[in-house]
């Protein structure tokens, strides 16, 4: 199984980053493959709202310029889809809503591509504002008729300067269950992939 992780800090190696990588790391233990994706500082471009995505239903973006299509790709391929965002002014960093908006347009309108994975909000704060950046990463996933799994406190570590979330111990403790929970959810959901049920309440099959 696949698992891949979008860090929306610009700041590499920084607190998102290490929260995420210890969100990945029970998933690696059981044997996924996981990846970690570097979105922050990539400057991405908002959705244009073009509609090209719409007509042509081929599973991309008009806009090539940047790396959205990219993690499309990896999106659609993976079983669980975990976004890393630090708190910037009570909300999600910009290049982690320009990933949001457009990932999730465009497997919208091609049939609900992310349906049925499992998604997972990561968040990291100075002090306040992280409920509104959890809030709306989950949103996403909840539009996409994907799952969120639990954990033991929202999924948020505290922390300014680089490295400071190492002494969140419940924090990273929190990740750390959060990584085993999209397992065994993942694990739950396996045998009946495939046999999703489309709006409306038709069943549809998917080989």
């Amino acid at each position: 199984m696949y698992a891949v992780a979008f860090n929306g800090s610009p700041r590499k190696g920084g607190n998102t980053q290490q929260l995420l990588e210890a969100t990945l790391a029970p998933l690696a233990k059981a044997g996924w493959e996981t990846e970690l994706v570097q979105v922050g500082g990539k400057s991405i471009r908002g959705c244009t709202a073009c509609f090209k995505c719409l007509e042509k239903k081929d599973g991309r973006c008009s806009i090539k310029k940047d790396i959205v299509n990219d993690c499309i790709e990896k999106m659609a391929r993976a079983d669980a889809i975990i976004i890393g965002s630090p708190t910037y002014f009570a909300a999600v960093a910009s290049d982690i809503k320009a990933l949001i908006d457009r990932s999730g347009f465009v497997a919208h309108v091609n049939g609900g591509m992310f349906a049925g994975k499992v998604g997972a909000a990561v968040v990291a704060v100075r002090r306040g504002g992280a409920t509104h950046v959890f809030d709306t990463i989950n949103h996403m996933f909840q539009m996409s008729r994907m799952v969120l799994p639990g954990s033991t406190y929202w999924n948020m570590g505290y922390g300014l300067n680089k490295g400071d979330v190492a002494q969140d111990t419940e924090g990273l403790a929190n990740m750390h269950n959060l990584g085993e929970m999209i397992g065994w959810v993942a694990g739950a959901l396996a045998p009946v992939m495939g046999k999703l049920p489309q709006p409306g309440g038709a069943a549809r099959e998917e080989g």
